[in-house]
């Protein structure tokens, strides 16, 4: 399963190529939690296809800020380094595998 924490160090690196999902979150979030299972549903449906990152906006505020994310869960679309989409909030599976697709 191609689920991965991030952090502000290592972060333009994780991104810069292929389609990356990136789950802005934060441990006391309840919808964050929410989606926690369904990312791992779609990571094994994209499996090879693209990754899922995970950016804890407590500990990485740089990154968070540079993406303009101001409510969480938001969930950002990157593709070779680029934002090419951006969901805020409780998302579906079929909905983000979707998005993910729309993309690859």
């Amino acid at each position: 399963m191609a689920i991965y924490e991030v952090n502000d160090s290592d972060f333009k690196e994780k991104i810069s190529e292929g389609v990356k999902l990136v789950d802005f979150w934060a441990p006391w979030c309840g919808p964050c939690k929410m989606i926690a299972p369904v990312l791992e549903e779609v990571a094994t449906e994209v499996e090879g296809k693209a990754d899922i990152l995970k950016v804890n906006v407590d500990d990485n505020q740089a990154t968070a800020a540079d993406y303009g994310v101001m409510s969480i869960p938001t969930l950002i679309l990157m593709k070779d380094g680029e934002e090419v989409d951006k969901v805020v909030g409780f998302q579906p599976k079929e909905q983000l595998v979707s998005l993910i697709e729309k993309h690859l």
